[in-house]
């Protein structure tokens, strides 16, 4: 039985999940766009992405509270409520590492130099994949459970790339006989923190993996 039966004629709390995911794809394209920002020192814009993405933390935030009220005070069901209140959970958690890595670059306004901008795109290129691969499969888990493992494939993907993105950054950081050891810190912590969006992607891929096996039994 797929959730799409289950949720028959409960367009409310479908809409509203569908919501909620929307607003997880677009935290990842507001960080984009305010790391973006950032690196051409543009930091007007970047704090006016900073300020959208904490926007859209909140409007999840309600919509999260909301789709828990529907489950419960509706009875709908039962059997699987506990795994889709965990599910959404970590994704809205997820929206709340996009903010908490952009809050850290604007509390301490880190001198990333041009030569390391290309890594740390890759690394924020690999770290939304793996984000978006989690939403798509979340909304499959609803809507089509059947298309759901072949996006968890790919959340584990583009984690293991996230990995080695970081990896290679810290790599040229170290490298780098013109920096402090102050800064080659600061900036492989900071490359830590984005890398840990993704690692936190593979665990709700991972949650969900399970969830998909229980629903098939």
């Amino acid at each position: 039985m797929s959730f799409v039966s289950i949720f028959k004629n409960r367009t409310g709390i479908e809409k509203e999940i569908d919501s909620f995911l929307n607003l997880a794809s677009e935290s990842g394209l507001i960080f984009v766009q305010g790391i973006d920002s950032y690196l051409m020192n543009k930091i007007d814009a970047f704090t006016e992405h900073l300020n959208h993405i904490v926007q859209t933390e909140k409007q999840a935030d309600l919509l999260r509270h909301s789709i828990e009220d529907l489950l419960y005070r509706k009875t709908l069901i039962p059997e699987s409520r506990g795994d889709v209140l965990e599910l959404i959970e970590r994704m809205d958690a997820l929206l709340g590492r996009f903010k908490g890595v952009m809050f850290r670059v604007e509390i301490e306004r880190p001198a990333i130099a041009p030569k390391f901008h290309e890594d740390l795109k890759i690394l924020v290129n690999c770290v939304i994949q793996a984000v978006e691969a989690a939403t798509l499969a979340l909304r499959a888990y609803f809507k089509d459970i059947t298309q759901a493992t072949d996006h968890i494939h790919k959340v584990s993907f583009w984690e293991t790339e996230a990995d080695r993105a970081t990896t290679a950054l810290q790599k040229a950081i170290f490298n780098d006989d013109e920096l402090g050891l102050d800064l080659k810190m600061q900036l492989r912590d900071l490359s830590k923190s984005i890398d840990k969006i993704a690692d936190q992607a593979e665990d709700l891929g991972d949650s969900l993996a399970i969830y998909v096996i229980k629903r098939s039994l």
